[in-house]
């Protein structure tokens, strides 16, 4: 399927710096003022800032009590910026900020004021990965640490916290970015609290029986119903070879998606779709939703469905393949049930 006539979503990868003030409404309303002036100055004089501005490779949220920064010339730029940030915050001892890293898919809109704004998963992942930590603190998302520890510069900042659910039972990798300099070393609250194992919680609210076709085939129409894909489908349901006892029906695991275009850097893109998908099954309360973390091991077709299946806990598997030609996306997904392929 081929996404045509929508050049106007303007839908891409964007590369996301989450910040804000902590404690923000306790503040009386004239500290407010200075605090959230100090810190646009700080952002606003970071080289990153500038540079991206100056390219038009710049997007900006203002989010009350600080905002977002959409980078779309370099993964790597947002880290950049908040390491510079970081280190402008050591003058401004009163300040308490902490950010989120996370690059995944964006797309400007215009809001009920007709204004420009931003929105997608990639927005809404690095906020919920924001959200997990304290004052001081630079988190980055699992999806970002991947493509970071490749790299010995980065490797000494990268410190992974593990798994946390966060809205709608979603649930995401974080790992705490920081060296002997610039950072937050210590676990975040949050963490020390509710941090949960690998796999989503089996205790969840029952809701209406809906089948394993209809729930993940569901949030793919959401997309295409946003004017971004227009999905077809394999479904392969069977009715013999009933998965073991111990595993739910309504569990699933988003395996990685291939990615079949010729520019490999595409793969940020792929990504974000897989991401995009998992951010919308996990607001299904019915449905056990593995995170990405424990899938990305496996590639997509695995030889094994079964086994698969069995070592990840789940009764169905989401395969794919997503193709990006000039402005045409071409997304190839298969729903399959692991005990009988």
């Amino acid at each position: 399927m081929t996404a045509q006539g929508h050049s106007e979503l303007k839908f891409e990868i964007g590369h996301v710096l989450f910040i804000d003030i902590v404690r923000f409404s306790t503040l009386l309303i004239n500290e407010q003022s200075e605090q959230l002036e100090t810190l646009k100055k700080i952002v606003r004089g970071t080289e990153q800032f500038r540079a991206a501005e100056a390219e038009g490779k710049l997007l900006r949220l203002p989010t009350g009590d600080g905002g977002a920064l959409v980078f779309r010339n370099s993964p790597e730029a947002p880290v950049l910026c908040a390491l510079e940030i970081a280190k402008a915050l050591k003058s401004h001892p009163k300040l308490h900020v902490r950010m989120g890293i996370h690059s995944g898919p964006v797309n400007e809109i215009a809001d009920l004021n007709e204004q420009a704004n931003i929105a997608g998963a990639g927005i809404n992942i690095a906020q919920r990965v924001m959200d997990c930590g304290d004052s001081g603190h630079i988190l980055i998302s699992r999806h970002v640490a991947e493509d970071f520890e490749h790299y010995p510069r980065w490797q000494p900042y990268l410190h992974p916290l593990g798994d946390f659910e966060v809205k709608h039972g979603q649930v995401i990798s974080v790992v705490n970015f920081y060296n002997d300099e610039i950072g937050n070393p210590a676990v975040p609250e949050k963490f020390t609290k509710t941090a949960i194992a690998r796999t989503v919680p089996s205790a969840i609210k029952k809701r209406r029986t809906y089948s394993m076709a209809a729930m993940a085939l569901g949030a793919l129409i959401i997309l295409g119903g946003a004017g971004l894909f227009l999905v077809t489908k394999t479904v392969h349901m069977a009715g013999a070879g009933a998965p073991a006892s111990s595993i739910s029906e309504k569990s699933i695991a988003v395996l990685p998606f291939q990615n079949l275009s010729d520019d490999k850097s595409n793969a940020y893109f792929t990504d974000g779709i897989q991401d995009e998908i998992l951010t919308r099954l996990s607001k299904i309360a019915a449905l056990k939703v593995i995170s990405r973390t424990s899938t990305q091991k496996y590639k997509s077709e695995p030889d094994n469905l079964r086994e698969v299946g069995q070592e990840l806990g789940v009764a169905n598997l989401l395969e794919g393949s997503v193709q990006k030609i000039a402005n045409a996306v071409h997304v190839n997904v298969q729903l399959i049930r692991a005990a009988t392929d």
